[in-house]
């Protein structure tokens, strides 16, 4: 019995709980409103917009909980956001039948992937600095947007940075739950916090029949997935790394495939190991046994399935949360993810130039051809390594009395 009671108290750790519901907060505040955009260009009615989000919340779901038990390792997936980005554009004129089609077409592609192994070893000869640049890129905007927030709300934002730092004096392991809540309260008293607006409704799952179209295929399906693998499972690995959670990345990425064609014709449009939200469960305010932050997953996919049995409520609640409140707390719950990540990026001095070069492109936010900045800086990071140490290698190679006497 005493046995039993101390695995329930491990598994409601406050720190896991509280890292889970923080990353399920702001995925889903941060990109629901771009997912309802795309439905609304399939033409989708308000049942399969609901639909969408039962099917998404409950494919996160059961990859976070069974990924995570699996590997003991926090993996978190998300929906691709730079994917619902993409259909808000490009099903302008789709049908929704069309639309499930493109969505089982990118899912079996990233099922393939996953299956024939060729990702991981593509991530397997990334260097480390190189993708703990990549990570610090991609969640510098969280960390900057933890100030730049406090211009438009100081109250809110300096009360939850200033409860921070006296909770990591005092009760570290609670320091970001409780930035939450004083955030919250004071919030409410300001009057910019309106839970009595939320209508809460139950979503039902609404079956597409999925029709294949070539052209909405290769115009819609193919962009779908690189930019999710691109933009999305590439910097998912390099936060895991980044940590140290060495999970084998093809079954995961073989799992999130095959789950998202199973829930595409009910709305799953795209899913992927998740970044930003994932950095909140890696890292050590999600708990301070390493070992144990595999829970803040689990409680993740818990809070995921409640997004999405709620679907049809999730639009009325975003409106009620101050997006200050937002920013704050994601960038107070990655502070020690990036401290963690700019160091490890700049600790080997013959590769720091090319990780800086990564940091520097993936933060500054730009996309070509429709695929986001981390591909893009990672992909600087890698060309300024192979050429710097090329001419390095190439140097080392000729004999010392050359080397001398071109010195002389």
């Amino acid at each position: 019995m005493r046995k039993f009671a101390r695995r329930v108290r491990h598994a409601f750790a406050p720190s896991a709980v509280a890292a889970g519901l923080i990353a399920v907060l702001v995925g889903v505040t941060s990109s629901a409103a771009i997912v309802f955009t795309a439905a609304e260009a399939a033409g989708a009615s308000p049942g399969e917009t609901a639909s969408w989000m039962l099917a998404l919340g409950v494919g996160m779901a059961v990859t976070c909980v069974g990924l995570s038990l699996r590997y003991r390792a926090p993996v978190v997936t998300a929906w691709s956001t730079p994917g619902a980005a993409l259909l808000a554009v490009g099903l302008d004129g789709v049908t929704m039948a069309q639309a499930v089609g493109a969505f089982l077409f990118s899912a079996a592609l990233i099922t393939l992937s996953g299956v024939t192994g060729w990702f991981e070893r593509v991530m397997d000869r990334i260097p480390v600095p190189l993708a703990a640049g990549l990570l610090a890129g991609v969640l510098l905007q969280f960390g900057i947007g933890l100030f730049s927030s406090m211009e438009g709300d100081f109250a809110v934002v300096f009360a939850m940075f200033a409860t921070y730092l006296v909770c990591r004096r005092w009760l570290p392991r609670y320091a970001v739950l409780l930035a939450l809540l004083g955030g919250g309260l004071v919030a409410a008293f300001e009057g910019s916090l309106r839970l009595g607006s939320v209508d809460l409704a139950l979503a039902t799952p609404v079956f597409v029949t999925p029709e294949f179209s070539w052209q909405v295929l290769v115009s819609v399906g193919l962009p779908l997935f690189v930019v999710t693998m691109a933009s999305q499972n590439l910097p998912g690995v390099a936060v895991l790394r980044g940590d140290g959670y060495q999970v084998p990345v093809s079954p995961v990425i073989a799992w999130t495939g095959a789950t998202n064609l199973v829930l595409a014709p009910f709305g799953c449009y795209g899913m992927n190991l998740a970044a930003i939200t994932a950095a909140i469960c890696t890292g050590p305010q999600a708990h301070p046994d390493r070992d144990r932050r595999f829970l803040a997953g689990v409680w993740a996919g818990v809070f995921y399935l409640g997004v999405g049995v709620f679907g049809a409520t999730v639009a009325s609640l975003l409106a009620t949360l101050p997006s200050s409140l937002i920013l704050a707390i994601a960038g107070l719950g990655l502070l020690g993810t990036i401290g963690g990540s700019l160091a490890s990026a700049t600790a080997d001095t013959e590769s720091r130039e090319a990780a800086v070069v990564t940091f520097l492109a993936t933060a500054s936010g730009f996309t070509l051809f429709g695929v986001g900045s981390a591909f893009w800086g990672l992909l600087a990071g890698v060309l300024t390594l192979v050429i710097t140490r090329w001419g390095r290698r190439s140097e080392s190679r000729k004999p010392l009395a050359r080397r001398e006497k071109r010195a002389l």
